[in-house]
């Protein structure tokens, strides 16, 4: 193995020679340890024909391993008493643990276990799959994740990146637990993967117990399609229901942008927070939402900065125009104020964050991004040297990029409310 690398305010990190990439970040007045194995894939990653598999695979590593049939594994996890749970991403898959200081070897062992040697037996993902189209009938049942999905198929037309994370009930009846192992084999593997720790945990006794196992060999794939630039102009979507969901979306910053500070304030000032612009003018001044807000997401390679809104149909015209109204002179008229405002919600966030294990370990996934974390107190003083004209620029910068907007609302409504939506 390498030597392992230290940051003496963070973290700490390992490379393994033939394994993975391991970081800890030592709390050594908690009383747990939260445990993660991140992979590098995620629905991006994916074929047309196998498309929702790598999320398929983060529900079947939970039924059984080769030493532990599903009931025997449900048993060890619940014995445990901490949180166990997963997460895929259009780039990225997540298996974490929260236990008990003291548990944490077995903890990793189960983690392990898991992604190396999962059972993948054809008659649970039989059963399996029958859970997930259940997954996809509750987004559809959702109107916001359900007019998401539709935004995000428009805003990448004809790519990957548009495709759902759940995959499609076609391409989900062809998959089988072969594909299943075979997909398994060939991303599951180093340099793709990552382990993190966070909590009452010793560097050295981490390493030393990922290193008691074999990893196989190193996964080869080729280079991710590149992102589209993002399409603009308005969606109209007909949907039956009580409320209109509006999404607009413009461009953002990749996960390792070095403009992130100027982002998250200008995201904090416009949408952040029961102070921000869209809280105070679309909710409290008028009513004419209950759920307004705007949102950074961010991948490797691109991100969007985009607004969410749900509205009465008969309002939500009224409430397009404001919003169209507010973004065109945002940029302009943040003020200094604001964003000393904004400067102390995020202050409270990244140091009320540090005192969270789980959210730490979570923190050192992002380490799969760029080559070096800065802690979230360095991120912080980044943040506090921000000025507003840097704010300003920022926004006025990405509002002058066209939006893509999405509405879904009932048929009779729709192009009352479309004729609304104007640029920036």
């Amino acid at each position: 193995m390498n030597g392992a690398l230290m940051n003496p305010l963070f973290y700490r990190e390992t490379q393994l020679a033939d394994g993975p990439l391991v970081l800890s970040h030592a709390m050594p007045h908690s009383q747990s340890v939260a445990l993660g194995i991140f992979i590098d894939v995620g629905s991006r990653d994916e074929v047309q024909r196998l498309s929702g598999i790598t999320h398929a695979l983060e529900h079947m590593l939970f039924k059984g391993t080769s030493q532990l049939d599903v009931h025997q594994l449900a048993e060890k996890l619940d014995d445990l008493g901490g949180n166990a749970n997963a997460y895929t991403s259009r780039e990225r898959t997540c298996f974490h643990l929260h236990v008990l200081h003291e548990n944490w070897r077995e903890a990793l062992d189960i983690l392990m276990q898991m992604v190396r040697e999962p059972a993948l037996p054809q008659a649970e993902w039989e059963r399996e799959r029958e859970v997930v189209f259940a997954e996809m009938a509750m987004v559809e049942d959702t109107p916001e994740e359900w007019v998401m999905d539709q935004h995000l198929e428009a805003l990448f037309p004809d790519h990957v990146l548009g495709r759902p994370v759940l995959g499609t009930h076609e391409s989900l009846s062809s998959i089988s637990a072969t594909d299943l192992s075979d997909y398994l084999q060939h991303w599951y593997r180093p340099p793709r993967l990552l382990i993190v720790a966070a909590g009452k945990i010793d560097h050295d006794a981490l390493i030393t117990e990922v290193g008691r196992v074999a990893w196989g060999a190193s996964s080869e794939s080729g280079a991710r399609l590149p992102s589209p630039l993002l399409t603009s102009g308005v969606q109209a979507l007909p949907r039956a229901g009580e409320q209109a969901q509006i999404v607009a979306s413009f461009p953002g910053i990749s996960a390792a942008s070095k403009q992130r500070p100027r982002a998250w304030l200008a995201n904090q000032v416009l949408g952040g927070g029961m102070s921000s612009c869209l809280f105070r003018e679309i909710r409290e001044k008028r009513g004419l939402a209950y759920s307004v807000g705007s949102h950074l997401n961010t991948l490797s390679d691109t991100g969007t900065w985009s607004i969410t809104c749900g509205s009465e149909p008969n309002r939500a015209a009224e409430c397009v125009d404001l919003l169209s109204e507010l973004l065109h002179s945002f940029a302009a008229q943040i003020s200094a104020d604001e964003v000393e405002r904004s400067k102390r919600q995020l202050q409270v966030q990244f140091r009320m964050g540090l005192d969270s294990v789980e959210g730490q370990m979570l923190y050192l996934g992002s380490r799969l991004d760029e080559d070096r974390l800065l802690s979230p107190m360095q991120w912080l003083d980044k943040v506090l040297s921000v000025d507003v004209e840097e704010v300003r620029l920022w926004a006025s910068t990405q509002f002058a990029a066209p939006a893509l907007w999405s509405v879904a609302a009932p048929e009779q409504a729709l192009t009352q409310i479309c004729d609304k939506i104007r640029p920036c």
